[in-house]
């Protein structure tokens, strides 16, 4: 026993693993879901069509904030402060990079993509191809220390698509209406904030940094909400993930008259 406890040093062993359970399931179901969303995302960004229907006020959320002079006319609920770039520079170019930042950085989706795309490591107990670890110490991978400052731009994001979801209740007669767009764009916004407020650095920016929880009690309680939540980020991440791209797939077929809107409330 005292020389277990005294060896150092990784166990030698002859195989890949001792695992006998389907290991590259999860993985690979992981880059299954992950590649249909970015073929997804790419075709629907240089699509560039198809994401506002002016009679219900929907915006396609890939498209959301539209900041170009490109963008459709009645889109652009907050200007166009840039110019059309040709199809080349769609409108979302302007805003994605910000998304895809925060969820690339993301610590679930860290440990998602590099065992899926990376095999680094494939599974746990489950020896990578790699010949050496270098961590997050260098370019590009020391990029992912942006991940606090990506948290700003997804929490501003989040408040755009909020105030997308609020116009898409008028009516067609000016009172208050709702469809079926409407509603999937509420439960899209919900996901996203769940997804967004259960971030490790909204975790740390509300509890961190605290001596002391009996000092603080409005943090302590909102850090205890957060902590709840963090303990379902990969399940928020996922869901979110669906809902973005379901709710702009809904609006692209109203929007390209594909379907009708179910209408609940006119």
């Amino acid at each position: 026993m005292s020389a277990l406890a005294s060896s150092t040093g990784r166990a030698r062993i002859g195989v890949r693993t001792l695992r006998t359970d389907r290991w590259w399931l999860p993985p690979l179901m992981t880059f299954l879901g992950l590649t249909a969303f970015v073929v997804y995302g790419l075709v629907r960004t240089f699509m560039n069509q198809w994401y506002w229907v002016p009679e219900h006020n929907y915006l396609a959320p890939f498209f959301s904030p539209c900041l170009s002079a490109a963008c459709v006319p009645g889109s652009s609920h907050f200007g166009q402060p840039f110019p059309d770039l040709g199809w080349l520079v769609p409108p979302p170019i302007f805003v994605l990079p910000f998304v895809l930042g925060f969820r690339l950085t993301c610590y679930y989706y860290r440990k998602a993509y590099y065992r899926a795309f990376w095999a680094s490591p494939p599974a746990c107990a489950v020896g990578e191809p790699h010949g050496r670890y270098t961590g997050e110490s260098r370019f590009p991978l020391i990029m992912q220390n942006a991940h606090r400052y990506f948290f700003y731009a997804a929490m501003l994001v989040a408040a755009v698509l909020t105030y997308d979801t609020a116009i898409a209740f008028k009516g067609t007669d000016g009172g208050v209406g709702a469809g079926l767009g409407t509603l999937l764009m509420v439960v899209n916004v919900v996901l996203l904030w769940a997804y967004t407020l259960s971030c490790h650095s909204c975790r740390h920016l509300v509890g961190g940094r605290l001596n002391h929880f009996s000092k603080h009690p409005v943090r302590y309680w909102l850090w205890t909400k957060i902590t709840w939540l963090n303990g379902k980020h990969m399940l928020l991440a996922w869901c979110s993930l669906a809902s973005v791209a379901l709710v702009d797939l809904y609006v692209m077929l109203v929007a390209g008259g594909f379907i009708s809107d179910l209408r609940l409330v006119n």
